[in-house]
Formats: structure tokens, sequence, C-alpha cells
């Protein structure tokens, strides 16, 4: 356990440069999206107010009061939680590609340290999960900062003052009720299911390292079998257009199927860490 929490703040501390600089963007990214949306709403109304002499009840009748649910739509928000997703998505490939390129093949350093090769594929996955929590809970720090940014610039008859869950239920494009669920089951779900893409991912990709061109075919065809056999209740619902589970069954038989991807998706890994991958 110890050597495997080792590899762990290992692979934590060579994406940290790359991660600080995700969680800065996101900061400076958010936090001026708050400003610049207050100061263009303020200034719209100064100007239908002031200028075209307008009713402040007609001015919010057509425009609307502004709350963090707008400001959340922009790409000052909508773009750095984009770019985050991406850039993690990029280095689960390249958490195993950096380590078999370049002239000194990392890797095989990693795969003779005295401790279980499973340790090294685990580890990996690991860094990657805690990194996604990490800036899910940056996001769950930021919403009532960006909030109490809007009560301080905008006055109270022109904004709407909402609790972070209800953002986080009002968000238009789904993407905080994707990341940040209300409940604690469908937290487990969500991540559950990105947890188990990793692991298909992983083992995708350790098929190439291990059989190369061929490889890239087995990988693919592991990977569409998982998913299927993931989806297989839902897929046949669908094709046949019969309800016949119920949505508590049904998600009974998905957690399961979950479960099962993802053993086999370790033990499959598991083998060609210790069988196939030569040091």
């Amino acid at each position: 356990m110890n050597r495997y929490l080792k590899l762990v703040n290992f692979e934590l501390a060579r994406f940290m440069k790359i991660y600080l600089v995700l969680i800065a963007i996101t900061i400076v990214s958010q936090i001026t999206g708050v400003i610049v949306k207050s100061r263009s709403y303020l200034s719209d109304a100064n100007e239908a107010i002031y200028e075209d002499l307008m009713p402040m009840e007609q001015f919010l009748e057509q425009t609307g009061p502004l709350s963090m649910v707008q400001i959340n739509q922009s790409i000052w928000s909508v773009g750095p939680i984009a770019l985050c997703i991406i850039a993690l998505l990029f280095y689960c490939f390249f958490i195993w590609y950096r380590d078999w390129l370049g002239k000194n093949t990392f890797i095989y350093r990693l795969l003779m340290l005295p401790t279980a090769r499973l340790n090294v594929f685990l580890a990996k996955a690991t860094a990657i999960f805690l990194m996604v929590l990490g800036l899910v809970s940056l996001q769950l720090i930021l919403l009532p900062v960006e909030s109490t940014i809007l009560k301080w610039t905008v006055p109270l008859d022109f904004r709407i003052d909402m609790a972070v869950g209800e953002i986080i239920n009002n968000s238009v494009y789904g993407v905080f009720q994707l990341l940040i669920p209300q409940s604690f089951i469908q937290f487990v779900i969500n991540y559950g299911i990105g947890f188990m893409a990793v692991f298909i991912l992983f083992t995708a990709i350790l098929f190439e390292r291990s059989f190369r061109w061929k490889g890239v075919l087995l990988g693919s065809v592991y990977s569409l079998v998982a998913i299927a056999v993931f989806l297989l209740p839902i897929l046949l619902q669908g094709f046949f257009q019969l309800n016949y589970l119920y949505p508590v069954e049904l998600l009974i038989i998905e957690v399961f199927l979950g479960i099962l991807v993802t053993t086999i998706s370790i033990c499959m890994s598991r083998y060609l860490l210790n069988k196939k991958i030569t040091v």
C-alpha cells in the first residue's frame, strides 16, 4: 500500500505544473466572467433606463434580472471547464505514452520497481480520478465566490440571488449537473461510469503497447465490446421498444455490469502488464 501511494504521489507530481495552470485559468476566467457580464448587463440597463428613458420594470420584463445561470452559460465559465475536460482526456493517453516515448523508456523503470505491476496501472487511474475531484472541488468553491462578486457588482433589483444547489440545477448545458450531482447515489453512478471508462481506455492502450498495430484493433474491439456489454439492457429495451425493467431493476443491472466490466478491464490489464509487456 505504501508503494502504491508513492506511485500515486509520483504521478500527481509529474502533472502538477500543468494542473496548477488549469486551476489558475479556471479561477481567472470565471471570476473575470462574472465581472465582465455584470458590467455589460449594468451598461445595458443604464443605457435603456437613463438614455432611452425606459422604465426599470419594462427593462426587467424584457431582459430579465441577472443571475449566475446566465453567467455560467458564457464562454468565460464554460470555456475553462471544457479546457480542463479536454486536458484530462488527453492526459489519459499521455500518462502512458509519455513513459514509452523518448530515448529512455521510463515505463521499464516503473515496471521493474519492487511492487506489483498492477499498482502502476491503479496509481495512474487514481491520479486522474483525484485530479478530476480536485477540479470539481474547485468549482464548488468558486460558485459561492462568484455569487458574492455578483452581489457586490449588481444591485439587488437587477439580480437574482441563488444558492449553489439552485445554480447547479438550473445549469442550461447540464455540465454542472453531470460534474456536481445533487445526491450521493448519482455521484457514485456518474463517477463510477467515468472510472470504468478510464479503465477501459487504459486496457485498450495496453493492448496497443503489447501488440502494436494488431493491438490497435484488439484494443478497439475490446473497448466496443466492453461498452456494448455495459449498455446491453438499455440497447435491448430501445431495440425492442419494451420497458420490461423497472428503473430500480435497470439501475441494479447496470451497476452489476459496470462492476463486471471494470473488474474484467483490471484483470485484462494485469495480464497484459505481467505476461505481454516484457522488461
